[in-house]
């Protein structure tokens, strides 16, 4: 009997929503449901990352800990100006951490309430640019670290010996996190690429035509986000986005040739080019005898009680 009842349940929210079967106020009150599930868990991941804040915290000091001169007394030294600055950065570190723990949750939820607004290919390149997103944005915060060390060794060993550098533990933890955050997404800009190719707006020639101008502005792009103004931060992330780049007009190759674009008869073509145009006459044959047309018969009168309409 129950699997009865189970056999005959009605469709699910999903695909009520993929047919467009639901209402306005069940769309709404999804989405309601939704963002509670999303709350609740980074509210437990903010839980656990308040528990875990200060490993946290001592991870992101390592940049500057390593450094020589940074350590007195075996421990690395920073200052506190405010009375709570710490317990605040303790607060800031554990809302990051919670985002980052709760992000397969929160993740989800905003995919169940967008995805059946998509069609099938669009989930599936949703799907692949997610699994790429991510091993990007790890592969761009430890870029971050590198350049953090390479930039405080610069810059600290610019001052010079007769000057003693404490950095307060806030602006240095937040100069951390942001050039974490955007090298992590300045690493997401070869899936810019492919989204571009795949939805058939630039093909693979195209992309890499724009070669010279898109490493001009790598470049351009690294010296303004750059904290730094070393030019170690500057120089790895530009290299780092340029490998990007060529790795993504690769694949864009790989796309274009599996769907046989370029194979059409004008793809060789410059948009200001003349298509070439065959100048040899073709012999005209004589048409058919066409028979005299037989004359019309006369029109028949009126009738007076009637006018031309009726």
């Amino acid at each position: 009997m129950a699997f009865a009842l189970l056999r005959k349940r009605g469709p699910s929210n999903f695909d009520r929503a993929s047919d467009g079967s639901m209402t306005l106020i069940e769309h709404i009150r999804e989405l309601r449901n939704r963002l509670f599930r999303a709350s609740i868990a980074i509210v437990l991941g903010f839980g656990v990352g308040f528990a875990i804040a200060k490993p946290v915290r001592k991870v992101l000091q390592q940049p500057y800990c390593n450094l020589p001169g940074s350590t007195k007394n075996g421990e690395c030294q920073f200052v506190q100006l405010g009375v709570a600055d710490v317990f605040l950065l303790d607060l800031k570190i554990a809302l990051w951490v919670g985002l980052i723990v709760a992000g397969p949750v929160w993740l989800y939820q905003l995919w169940a309430f967008i995805a059946p607004g998509l069609h099938r290919h669009e989930r599936k390149y949703a799907y692949l640019f997610t699994v790429i997103a991510a091993p990007l944005f790890a592969a761009g915060a430890v870029l971050a670290f590198f350049v953090v060390h390479k930039g405080l060794e610069f810059l600290i060993g610019f001052s010079g010996d007769d000057i003693n550098t404490t950095l307060e533990i806030t602006r240095y933890i937040s100069f951390v996190t942001n050039l974490i955050l955007l090298f992590g997404v300045a690493f997401e800009f070869p899936l810019v690429i492919l989204m571009l190719n795949f939805v058939g707006i630039a093909s693979a020639r195209r992309l890499l035509s724009w070669w010279r101008v898109v490493i001009f502005l790598f470049f351009a792009f690294s010296a303004v986000v750059t904290p730094t103004p070393d030019p170690f931060g500057m120089t790895a992330l530009a290299l780092c986005l340029c490998v990007l780049y060529f790795a993504a007009v690769g694949v864009a190759f790989i796309n274009d040739k599996r769907r046989g674009r370029g194979k059409e008869v004008y793809s060789g073509l410059d948009d200001d080019e003349v298509s070439p145009l065959t100048h040899e006459p073709e012999p005209v044959e004589a048409g058919a005898r066409v028979d005299a047309v037989a004359p019309v018969a006369p029109a028949q009168p009126i009738d007076s009680r009637y006018d031309d309409m009726t």
